[in-house]
């Protein structure tokens, strides 16, 4: 049938595939087609359904809004069923109009079958209306998540989808319930309590949350009073009903009190809110609950940093309107807070990175910030300034102010949970058991003065100073106001220090361990602040706080166990609260030291550790013992000054050893060659040098001088014509007339200019001065250079220091300015009244400049409560932000020459010292010991005798500072003696002047020493060569003219000039 001509089996088989095929996607396309209409069918039977409905909804609004006929119940709740099966965004204003008409039947009189809650009572109807009342309630909610109270008309919605929360959350305003009906309360308050239940389920919480954010999170809130005392009506009703239970607390901490200044715009608004909070007594509820670890660690997980901050300020403004309970509370007060800032403080970055993110209060914090809350920080700012407020402090420490500190031990408190977030049990138990097995520790914990270490009051005493010290690392950028408050009330201080007074009177081994407890570290800390934020008329003349001898002792027994704890090994294998017990300690034995340093108050060798042999430290130093490096880097003071030097000068020998830059049997170490034509001393060595490595720097440089003609200077330089170009170019640089330096008004000491930049290339020189004052104290020439303290406290890097206080080091720069502006600091009256801003006027190249000290400043009037900022602005401007540039190229330079390491064993006036010399009198004994004699002089020689009889019987000290400065150009002694003076100290006796002096010869020798005159040389002045430290004397004939002679070169400095 089929033949080969028509088609093959493959071909018939491809033909049935492909009809199958056909048949297959006709069907698929019909079936397709099919669901396609029934879609569309069905959307445009929905489209038309709601058509409908909504038709029917706006016809039932519209005869509801012409208030012809009152609707019934039972009409409103079939609408809003067909209202709510088809709601959409677009529906609000239905949805609004059909919240307007259930309310509207809720204020009908005497007609309980057109009050909306009547349905409720309904035998088939109580479970419809019951989930119909939850649905319009939560659309509500879900509608005031989008509201903004800012805005008019969404003002107008809040208040009304709150009065429907307010109304269905409570029976108070229902008239089924007057009369008869009041049987039928317990049932309805369950209806309530179960749509409240429900409501909380769906997050009605985070609804109010929002809200109060929209509304409070700003300078000024947009909430009416009758808004927010709505809201925190409806936040206390599941609260209440719940019976406070702990999930509900929870939730209400979490998401209310967490709300920027939340207290605060209640106690403005709503004072009866505030009544409502004493009556149900939240304040002992919040801090009970967060005195659990759990519940208090569970809070600060789910909360953010800043909303942490206003949970902190919310309770801290409570407890500030709430003093009974917060006395009676004070324990667990203190506790919370001081955890919740812990948890915190984990998150506290001291730098930016990649993982940090600003935070007004809290600086570089490594969470996430919510900058939405920024404008409202100012607020959150104030609450957490009631914690150091008068108020709050003296609650907090009225047992010490009251004098209820007993005599007798009372029962100690509860220990902690195990997991406490700061976890310190452990140290503690260990150093209990170890004051029940000593017996001379139980002598030292028993009272002393009243009351033992380890008693209850002196832990809670501990317990609140750790709460402020936690608070002043936690938040960096109100530190200052924390300092300020803290140390406000004087008395709360003393008392505090009288606490612990008594242990710092025992000295024995066992103290150490005592004091190992992370409650004697805490102790302390309000006596270090006040310490650190007290001026010197305060300290020093007022004596607030503390009487001087007070804090010798303190120093005294601070600078004992830091030094005990280093030198005894304690501190090598020291971790956790030990090393944070040593840092608070050693923080606070800086502070007092650098004031010391500043301004004398203890006796002399205070700081000196007489059981410390320097050689032994020395010894350990070199085999590199770990407790000698911790002794360098923490104490060095208890070092005397004369061994840091010794060992400042091996420091830097060693240096140019391993650099190669010292004369060896195997080799010579490179040598710089400059030429310095003498009228351009400056620009020449500038030009030469800045270019150099600075290891040339540091190595050996051999200057040529080319006198005014261009001709070379005879003489050959062996570091003395090199000394002496490093102390003219030092002379001119530091000459304030060159306006590269300017002097302090009263003492004359110099700091950099504010104006330099008048000088194209000033950043370049400063760099260059700093290179060569590294280079003089390199090669330990003293240079005749005061600094101002500021200055080389900043050279030295104190100024990052956190024991830094730029206001301490204003008198260095100006002293008048400095009782002028800390006498703002105790003006009684307003300070407004002054009409200061936070900026500062100045007269620059006959132009006044107004600098702000913050951006905006010079519109920001100077008040009560921002005059000690504004000092520390004024101070911090004066003396960093003004020559920030040049400090900084100065500082680069000189750092460059000597490591900073090196000097962290020196205060700031010891470094003035290694720069300058020693500020002692002039030991003739030893000078007289060092020095060389030339030209036929000797030491038994009479001229000789005559000087040295004149130096010590005729001249005065400062007549004797003169003549050092005459032949070596420095008024003071080497630090480490005349022994170390390079080149060595000479005399020589010369027979004509300067310009025929062509050196010693046998003649002029043997003359000299015979005392054979060529003629009188009574007409000649004594000269010097101040590079070579090298006294030029004519052969005197009497002892008078000698001391005429000399005292009138010396009075004259004529040096080379005059002779």
């Amino acid at each position: 049938m089929f033949s080969a001509t028509q088609t093959s089996k493959s071909q018939f088989l491809d033909k049935a595939r492909i009809a199958r095929e056909e048949r297959k996607g006709y069907k698929e396309k019909e079936n397709s087609a099919t669901q396609i209409q029934a879609l569309v069918r069905r959307f445009l039977c929905r489209c038309r359904l709601q058509r409908e409905i909504r038709k029917e909804v706006d016809d039932f609004i519209a005869v509801s809004d012409a208030g012809s006929t009152k609707r019934n119940a039972l009409s409103i709740f079939k609408i809003a069923r067909k209202l709510l099966f088809i709601l959409r965004k677009d529906d609000k204003l239905r949805f609004e109009k059909l919240c307007r008409i259930i309310l509207s039947s809720m204020d009908v009189e005497n007609e309980p079958k057109v009050w909306y809650v009547s349905l409720a009572l309904s035998k088939d109807l109580t479970i419809p209306w019951l989930k119909q009342i939850k649905d319009v309630l939560w659309v509500s909610c879900e509608f005031l998540k989008r509201l903004k109270p800012d805005i008019l008309q969404d003002n107008k919605l809040v208040t009304l989808y709150l009065t429907m929360l307010i109304t269905f959350t409570d029976t108070s305003t229902w008239k089924i319930i007057r009369g008869k009906g009041e049987a039928l309360k317990p049932a309805l308050n369950r209806i309530c309590e179960n749509i409240m239940g429900h409501l909380n389920q769906k997050g009605f919480y985070s609804v109010l949350q929002i809200l109060l954010t929209n509304g409070l999170a700003r300078s000024r809130p947009s909430l009416s009073k009758g808004t927010l005392t709505a809201i925190f009506t409806l936040s206390l009703r599941p609260v209440i009903a719940a019976h406070f239970s702990d999930n509900l607390l929870r939730s209400f901490l979490l998401h209310i009190m967490s709300v920027p200044a939340f207290i605060s715009h209640l106690n403005t608004l709503t004072p009866d809110c505030m009544v409502t909070i004493q009556t149900h007594d939240l304040f002992r509820k919040f801090v009970l609950f967060l005195s659990r670890e759990e519940q208090c660690l569970d809070i600060c997980v789910c909360l953010e940093g800043s909303h942490t901050l206003c949970l902190l300020g919310n309770l801290i403004q409570l407890g500030y309107f709430n003093v009974k309970v917060l006395e009676q509370e004070a324990g667990h007060f203190v506790k919370d807070l001081t955890d919740m800032l812990s948890y915190s403080q984990r998150y506290v970055s001291q730098k930016k990175s990649n993982l940090t993110h600003w935070h007004p209060v809290l600086g570089w914090f490594s969470q996430t910030v919510d900058y939405g809350l920024n404008e409202s920080m100012p607020l959150v700012t104030k609450q957490l300034q009631c914690l150091w407020g008068v108020p709050v402090i003296c609650t907090l420490f009225c047992d010490v102010l009251s004098k209820k500190l007993e005599t007798q031990d009372p029962t100690p408190p509860p220990p902690p949970p195990p997991n406490s977030l700061q976890n310190n049990l452990p140290v503690k138990n260990l150093f209990k058991r170890a004051f029940q097995k000593s017996a001379s520790v139980r002598n030292i914990l028993k009272p002393v003065g009243g009351k033992r270490v380890d008693s209850a009051e002196v832990q809670k005493v501990c317990s609140i100073c750790v709460l402020y010290q936690t608070a002043l690392t936690t938040l960096t950028q109100i530190r200052l106001q924390i300092l300020t408050g803290t140390c406000f009330s004087h008395e709360t201080i003393y008392e505090v220090y009288a606490v612990y007074r008594p242990i710092m009177h025992i000295h024995t081994s066992n103290l150490f361990s005592n004091v190992l407890s992370s409650s004697w570290k805490k102790g302390l800390y309000l006596s270090k602040t006040t310490v650190e934020i007290l001026d010197d008329i305060e300290v020093y003349e007022e004596q607030i706080s503390f009487k001087m001898e007070e804090l010798v002792t303190i120093s005294s027994f601070l600078n004992t166990f830091i030094y005990k704890m280093i030198w005894d090994g304690i501190l090598e294998n020291a971790k956790g609260e030990k090393l944070d017990l040593f840092h608070s300690v050693h923080g606070w034995l800086m502070v007092l030291y650098e004031r010391d340093c500043r301004r004398r108050f203890t006796p002399e060798d205070h700081w000196l550790r007489k059981d410390l042999k320097p050689s032994l430290l020395f010894q350990e130093l070199e085999k590199g013992k770990k407790r000698a490096q911790l002794l360098l880097q923490y104490i060095p003071h208890v070092i005397p000054h004369k061994n840091r030097v010794l060992l400042f000068r091996n420091i830097v020998t060693k240096e140019k050893e391993t650099l190669g830059l010292v004369e060896t049997s195997s080799a010579s170490p490179h040598v710089t060659h400059i030429t310095i034509r003498r009228s351009r001393m400056l620009e020449d060595g500038y030009d030469q040098l800045r270019r150099l490595p600075v290891n040339s720097i540091k190595g050996v440089i051999r200057v040529k001088f080319v006198n005014d003609l261009g001709m070379d200077e005879a003489g050959i330089d062996q570091d003395g014509v090199f000394k002496e170009f490093l102390e003219e170019i030092i002379k001119k640089v530091f000459n304030p007339a060159l306006n590269l330096f300017k002097t302090t008004s009263g003492n004359e000491r110099l700091y950099p200019s504010p104006t330099s930049s008048i000088h194209e290339n000033h950043l370049q020189l400063f760099e260059f001065v700093g290179k060569m004052l590294g280079k003089a104290m390199y090669e330990g020439i003293v240079v005749d250079v005061p600094f101002a303290s500021f200055f080389l406290s900043q050279v030295l890097g104190h100024h990052h220091s956190t024991f830094y206080s730029s206001i301490d080091e204003l008198p260095s720069l100006d002293s008048e300015f400095y009782k002028n502006l800390t006498s703002i600091k105790r003006y009684d009256g307003d300070v407004s009244d002054l009409g200061l801003t936070l900026s500062y006027d100045e007269e620059v190249m006959g132009q006044l400049v107004c600098h702000e000290l913050i951006p905006g400043g010079k519109t920001m009037p100077v008040t009560n409560e921002n005059k000690i900022s504004y000092i520390h602005l004024m101070a911090h401007f004066r003396m960093h932000t003004q020559i920030k540039e040049q400090t900084a190229a100065f500082i680069r330079g000189f750092r460059s020459i000597i490591n900073p390491e090196w000097l962290h064993m020196f205060s700031t006036p010891e470094v003035q010292r290694l720069i300058s010399g020693d500020n002692a009198e002039i030991d003739l004994d030893d000078l007289k010991k060092h020095t060389v004699y030339y030209g036929g002089f000797h030491s038994s020689h009479r001229v000789i005798l005559w000087l040295w009889d004149i130096l010590s019987s005729d001249f005065s000290p400062e007549e004797r500072a003169m003549f050092l400065k005459f032949v070596t150009s420095c008024s003071r002694p080497p630090l480490l003696g005349f022994a170390y003076l390079k080149p060595p100290f000479s005399i020589r006796c010369v027979e004509v002047s300067d310009d025929q002096d062509t050196g010693d010869t046998l003649g002029s020798v043997l003359r000299g020493f015979f005392t054979i005159r060529k003629k009188e040389p009574g007409g000649r002045l004594p000269t010097s060569s101040t590079c070579f430290n090298l006294l030029k004397l004519p052969n005197y004939s009497k002892k008078s003219i000698l001391r005429d002679k000399l005292r009138y070169a010396i009075s004259m400095n004529t040096g080379f000039e005059l002779s």
